[in-house]
């Protein structure tokens, strides 16, 4: 059983920064692609970020191209959201998910195993 659990979420003022972290348990760290998602109060869960098995490569939703970071670390079985320049509409809250699979996807549904949830809000 993989378990996931989010931490860094908070209050902060628009163009503020936030770093969200992700420790991994339960299973090889380094077999995951991980990501970040995020959903809004009355919206869809939304891809904002995808780091590659042994962080070579990352993906970004055009949303928060230039302003977001996603990073991993294998030896600590974490990974990472940078957040800077942060608008009221990234308020939401963001999971991270962990996925077995061989492609790399931005979509929902081929996601295994998800954390609880952290909660970002950006006042304006």
């Amino acid at each position: 059983q993989v378990q996931l659990v989010e931490s860094g979420g908070g209050l902060v003022q628009a163009g503020g920064s936030l770093r969200l972290s992700c420790a991994v348990s339960g299973r090889t760290f380094s077999s995951y692609n991980m990501a970040w998602f995020r959903q809004a109060p009355g919206k869809d869960r939304e891809f904002v970020a995808v780091i590659t098995r042994s962080g070579g490569s990352t993906y970004y939703a055009d949303s928060v191209k230039g302003r977001f970071t996603i990073s991993r670390d294998n030896a600590k079985n974490t990974v990472y959201l940078q957040m800077n320049s942060l608008k009221p509409e990234d308020t939401a809250v963001y999971y991270c998910a962990a996925d077995s699979g061989v492609v790399v996807t931005t979509s929902v549904s081929p996601y295994d195993y998800w954390g609880q949830g952290t909660q970002v809000t950006v006042s304006s």
